[in-house]
């Protein structure tokens, strides 16, 4: 089988943050570099955006077990520096990034019907398979995503995951241009790119989030309404309230860190309305009384990541300068400190790191 084409010069070892025993800190060292299999690429990873899923990793507190040793991170934007024999569609040289979705069978139901993200064979960067917590990267051919040269590296990477499951979302909500979408934590990562997507998009904006700087800040990302949850005396009342006829939004958007804000929103959104959950919570449950929700058809659905045209179009907002995702950047050998800033909570927006750093 023919060799991969390689960009000369590559080292042979990189650095790299490791999970060697999960709920453990992260061990900052060197590994080797791997060359790219027939259908796969090797990126020089530029930037990293840590998302809180890696925690998860991280803390091994998922349902899904990680691979050990395992490299995390899933938001890596970087320049292609290796190709398999069968990559014809990418060249050295080219941007690329890579996503949580890593590869998939793309054989399978799923896979043929542009559902990839539910491929029972998928591989998940970071997680399942080394992610971008390194210099340099594994990924397959047809699942990194293909950026524009113009695009700045450093402010697209947390576009690529963060970004491209809040449009997923707001895809998945059905809204059309002109009607109005409550977006649940909309001050946070997620959120605060799901009000700029969502604007983008031609929806009028709900956000619901404690205290006045998620209220000046969401108002600077497009929200015209704001719904303090720490001050409101009745959530879904004042939400309903915020919308011209008072029936409350066309969808919800649910990127909360806890449960309630899940049964919150099906009691407000309007009769067809629609309640995307995408936030995680531990252990959480969606309940939703089955009178009201019957009587009002409402839909309550959840939306995972997006799939690869997905992610193409999430990229396109970027690109034409319609997202612009708030962050901070450190060093890669800093990442145990924005895990531990994670676990206390104390995080707006989202953190990237260098990987030269």
């Amino acid at each position: 089988m023919a060799a991969p084409r390689m960009t000369p010069d590559l080292p042979t070892e990189q650095w790299a943050q490791v999970v060697e025993e999960t709920g453990k800190p992260v061990v900052y060292k060197k590994i080797p570099v791997r060359q790219p299999g027939p259908d796969e690429v090797l990126i020089n990873i530029k930037y990293s955006g840590v998302c809180h899923t890696d925690l998860h990793a991280v803390n091994g507190d998922w349902p899904i077990p990680t691979k050990l040793p395992l490299v995390g991170g899933h938001e890596g934007a970087g320049v292609v520096v290796g190709l398999g024999s069968l990559v014809e569609d990418i060249k050295l040289g080219d941007y690329a990034g890579v996503k949580w979705i890593n590869g998939t069978c793309l054989q399978c139901s799923f896979c043929q019907q542009a559902d990839e993200p539910l491929c029972s064979k998928a591989l998940l960067s970071g997680y399942t398979v080394d992610g971008t917590f390194q210099e340099y990267c594994i990924a397959k051919a047809a699942h990194v995503a293909r950026i524009p040269k113009e695009c700045n590296l450093e402010a697209i990477a947390p576009v690529l995951c963060a970004g491209i499951t809040v449009y997923k979302g707001l895809k998945e909500s059905n809204a059309r241009p002109g009607q109005t979408v409550a977006i649940v934590g909309a001050g946070g990562g997620l959120g605060s790119l799901a009000c700029q997507y969502a604007k983008a998009m031609g929806l009028e904006i709900i956000a619901i989030d404690g205290g006045e700087d998620k209220r000046a800040m969401t108002a600077s990302l497009g929200a015209k309404h704001f719904v303090d949850f720490m001050a409101s005396k009745d959530v879904v009342s004042d939400v309903k309230a915020a919308t011209e006829d008072g029936l409350g939004p066309h969808a919800a958007i649910v990127v909360a860190a806890s449960e309630k804000p899940f049964q919150q929103a099906a009691d407000y959104v309007r009769p067809r309305g629609s309640v995307v959950a995408i936030g995680l919570p531990s252990g959480a449950y969606l309940r939703a009384p089955v009178f009201d929700t019957v009587i009002k058809m409402i839909t309550i659905k959840g939306s995972y990541v997006g799939n690869r045209k997905d992610s193409a179009e999430a990229i396109e907002f970027f690109r034409r300068g319609l997202i612009n995702a708030p962050y901070k950047t450190c060093g890669l050998s800093e990442l145990q400190k924005v895990y531990d800033l994670m676990q206390q909570g104390n995080i707006a927006g989202r953190y990237v790191v260098d990987t030269s750093k």
